[in-house]
C-alpha cells in the first residue's frame, strides 16, 4: 500500500488507519526488524480507548474540529460557547450541533439568494447559485440522511422546525420532497443492492462507461414511476401513493414556478435537480461497484469503507458505508468504534477498505479501469495482506463484473441469503423505525 497518510483525516479515522497500518507492519515483519515496537502504539486496545477519549467531542463545523476553535478568553471563543450551549438545547445529541449549524447556514444563504434570482435574476447570480448549492449538496444530503434514518435530529419540542425545514430546503438542494427517504429508507436498505433494487449495480459492467450511462440515465428518467411500481409489487400501496404524489407534486411546483418565471426556476430548481440527480448515482456506483462474485449478497462484500477526506469530514462519516448497511440506525459517529470492534468479522467477510480516495473517485477510476491506482488506495485486512499491487488490482477487477441472471437466481435467491430471509430483515428494520 503506497498511499500516504492524508493530514487532514478526522481523528477517528486517523486511529482506525494506523491500527490497520500496524496490523500489515506486523504481518509483514520479520525477526530482525522487532516486531514488539509495533505491539502497544496503535494495538486494538489502545486505538479503541483512544476512539472512547474522543466519541462524546462536539462537532460545531464539518472542515474545523473542536481543537482548532477559539478558546479561552476573547470574544470569538465566548461567541462559540454560547452558540454550543444554544445549539446542544436544540439538537437531539449534544455532539450534533454540526446539524443546526448546517440547517441555519441553509436557510441564511440559499434561500435568501433563491428569493433574489426571483426577485432580480442576473446571470452571474443564477451561476453563483448554481455554485453555491453545488458546495452545499453533500453535506446537505448527508444530514438529510442523517435526519430520514432517525426520524429527525432535533429535540421533540422542536418537531415543527424538525419537519419544516426540509420541505423548504430540499427543492433548492435538487431533492424532490420525502422522495430521498422512499427510496432510501424504504427501498434502498430493504433490498441492499441486490436484484430487486433499483439502484442495484449488480446488472451492470461496472467499468464499462456505456453502462454506467444507462444506470444514470434510467434512473433520471425512470425513478418517477419505477419506485411507486415496486411499492405495488411488494403489496404496500400506501408507500407507491404517497411516493408518486410528493414526486409529482414537486414536479408540479417546479413545472409552475417555470411558467411564471423560466429562468431563475432553471437555476434555482431544474439544474440543481439533475446535478443532485446525477450525483447520488456516481455516490452509489462508487458505493456499490465493488461486489464478490462468490457472496454478493454480504454487506461486508457488497459495499465498501472509505477512510478518507471528503465522505468522512464533510459528509458525516458517509465512507463508512459498510457499517451503516450494517446497522442503517447507527449514529454517525459510531461508525469508527463499530468498525474496529468489528475488524474480525470484517476481516473474515473479506471487505474492502481503502483509504485517500473518494467516491466520486472511485467511480471514475473503475470507469477508466484504473485497478492499479485503486490497488494503492486498498487497506489490506486479512488475506489481502501480502498481496502484491498487481495481485489487489487483479481482485478488485473481480468484482466489477455484470451478473447474469442464472446467477442472480443462484446467489440471491437459491443461496444462504433467501426471499423470506430478505423479508425478516425488512420487517425486522421497519420495526425499529
Amino acid at each position: 500500500m503506497d498511499a500516504p497518510i492524508n493530514p487532514l483525516l478526522l481523528k477517528p479515522d486517523l486511529i482506525v488507519l494506523q491500527n490497520l497500518l500496524q496490523d500489515i507492519r506486523r504481518n509483514d515483519a520479520t525477526n530482525s526488524q522487532e516486531p514488539e515496537a509495533y505491539s502497544s502504539a496503535h494495538n486494538d486496545q489502545s486505538s479503541m480507548r483512544a476512539l472512547d477519549e474522543i466519541h462524546d467531542e462536539t462537532t460545531i463545523f464539518t472542515s474545523w474540529d473542536l481543537k482548532d476553535l477559539p478558546t479561552g478568553k476573547g470574544f470569538r471563543a465566548e461567541i462559540l460557547r454560547k452558540y454550543i450551549t444554544w445549539a446542544q438545547g436544540i439538537v437531539r445529541n449534544p455532539v450534533d450541533v454540526v446539524f443546526l449549524t448546517h440547517i441555519l447556514l441553509y436557510l441564511a444563504t440559499s434561500v435568501p439568494s433563491a428569493a433574489f434570482l426571483y426577485y432580480h435574476f442576473t446571470w452571474v447570480h443564477g451561476i453563483f447559485h448554481c455554485l453555491l448549492q453545488l458546495s452545499y449538496c453533500g453535506s446537505f444530503t448527508l444530514m438529510l440522511h442523517n435526519h430520514i434514518h432517525n426520524n429527525g435530529l432535533l429535540k421533540k419540542k422542536y418537531a415543527w422546525f424538525d419537519n419544516a425545514w426540509p420541505y423548504i430546503l430540499e427543492p433548492l438542494m435538487g431533492h424532490t420532497w420525502d422522495s430521498y427517504y422512499y427510496h432510501h429508507v424504504k427501498h434502498h436498505h430493504v433490498e441492499g443492492n441486490g436484484p430487486e433494487d433499483l439502484s442495484s449495480t449488480i446488472r451492470y459492467q461496472r467499468d464499462e462507461l456505456a453502462h454506467f450511462l444507462i444506470y444514470v440515465g434510467r434512473f433520471i428518467t425512470l425513478i418517477w414511476i419505477e419506485l411507486p411500481l415496486y411499492f405495488f409489487r411488494k403489496r404496500k400501496p400506501g408507500l407507491a401513493f404517497k411516493a408518486a404524489a410528493s414526486e409529482m407534486a414537486a414536479y408540479l411546483l417546479i413545472y409552475l414556478a417555470a411558467c411564471r418565471n423560466f429562468f431563475p426556476s432553471l437555476f434555482v430548481l431544474i439544474i440543481p435537480l439533475f446535478l443532485m440527480r446525477i450525483g447520488l448515482m456516481i455516490g452509489n456506483y462508487g458505493q456499490h461497484a465493488l461486489v464478490d462474485d462468490v457472496d454478493p449478497a454480504s454487506d461486508f462484500r457488497s459495499s465498501i469503507t472509505l477512510i478518507d477526506v471528503p465522505s468522512n469530514r464533510h459528509c458525516f462519516n458517509d465512507g463508512w458505508h459498510t457499517s451503516h448497511h450494517l446497522n442503517p440506525l447507527r449514529h454517525w459517529k459510531d461508525h469508527p468504534r463499530a468498525f474496529l470492534k468489528a475488524k474480525k468479522d470484517y476481516t473474515n467477510g473479506r471487505a474492502l477498505v481503502f483509504q485517500n480516495i473518494d467516491y466520486l473517485m472511485m467511480t471514475y477510476r473503475i470507469l477508466a479501469k484504473d485497478y492499479l491506482y485503486l490497488a494503492d488506495c486498498v487497506v489490506p485486512i486479512g488475506e489481502q495482506v501480502g498481496m502484491s499491487k498487481q495481485e489487489l488490482a487483479d481482485m478488485l477487477r473481480t468484482k466489477t463484473r455484470r451478473f447474469s441472471e442464472e446467477e442472480i437466481q443462484e446467489k440471491y435467491y437459491k443461496g444462504r441469503k433467501t426471499q423470506k430471509e430478505a423479508k425478516k430483515k425488512d420487517d425486522l428494520y421497519i420495526s425499529k423505525i
